[in-house]
């Protein structure tokens, strides 16, 4: 049994988030994914344990999926205000897209001199299959209830109309995100034009950029921000072993060419 004097003062603790993976729903890739409902009991638990001098996100992601980089940020930036808990976002290799998304839900954002930042667009991505089909005398029997219910099926030539509407729902999407970053950089922002196309700047063009505060890596700038006796804690999502099995099994199956594709992107 442990007695707390309340006259002796603890030293200051940094409450450590590590958010590294692509951003998915719940089991579309396996057990490596970053969503809102696995992470939730982690950020909560950040935010709570142990009154933190601050919460610093470990970051290291291409993205993924935009309505899970929005719940993830929001649940964020909603227990920072409640607790009055500052957030630090630390980038490793690679803050983009979705990645981005959860680095601006901190109040400064630290990269090394080589990360990659930025890919602030929306992406979609298919193949077309009707010619292959076509050659081997497949034919395709779709029935619907709805004429755009089948929209950009990839067993039938590209419509048109399907690419416009696409493109429409992309551009919402899009501006969700750039709503987001210019409400989380404010004047810290260079919007020039090409700051939104996404387009990725590395270590010290990101900071130029006001993508980024600075170059800084997790411990010494907190340390440096909060003191050299700073302790920090670091809390991540723990899983059955077989569940780590399970997804590892899955990783190496179809979903981590997915994976795969989006790390690619950034030529890691």
């Amino acid at each position: 049994m442990s007695i707390r004097l309340p006259f002796i003062s603890r030293p200051p603790r940094v409450s450590v988030v590590p958010l590294a993976g692509v951003i998915a729903a719940e089991g579309r890739l396996g057990g490596r994914v970053l969503n809102d409902t696995t992470l939730a009991p982690v950020i909560e638990k950040a935010f709570s344990r142990g009154k933190p001098s601050a919460v610093a996100l470990q970051v290291n992601s291409p993205g993924g999926s935009p309505a899970q980089s929005s719940l993830i940020a929001a649940r964020i930036r909603r227990l920072a205000a409640e607790k009055h808990v500052p957030v630090f976002a630390f980038v490793e290799d690679v803050a983009a897209s979705g990645g981005y998304w959860l680095a601006a839900a901190a109040d400064e954002i630290y990269v090394d001199a080589t990360s990659i930042v930025g890919s602030i667009g929306v992406i979609s991505a298919s193949f077309g299959f009707h010619e292959a089909m076509a050659r081997h005398g497949i034919e395709r029997r779709v029935h619907t209830a709805g004429k755009d219910k089948s929209m950009l099926d990839p067993f039938r030539p590209e419509r048109a109309e399907d690419v416009v509407r696409l493109t429409a729902l992309q551009a919402q999407i899009h501006q969700s995100f750039i709503d987001h970053v210019k409400d989380r950089r404010g004047e810290r922002l260079d919007e020039s034009d090409d700051l939104f196309t996404g387009e990725v700047w590395i270590g010290e063009r990101a900071v130029a950029r006001g993508l980024a505060d600075g170059i800084g890596h997790l411990v010494p700038t907190m340390k440096a921000r909060f003191g050299d006796k700073t302790r920090f804690s670091v809390l991540g999502r723990r899983r059955p072993l077989l569940s780590r099995l399970s997804s590892q099994m899955m990783d190496e199956a179809a979903g981590l060419i997915e994976d795969r594709a989006l790390w690619a992107r950034y030529g890691l």
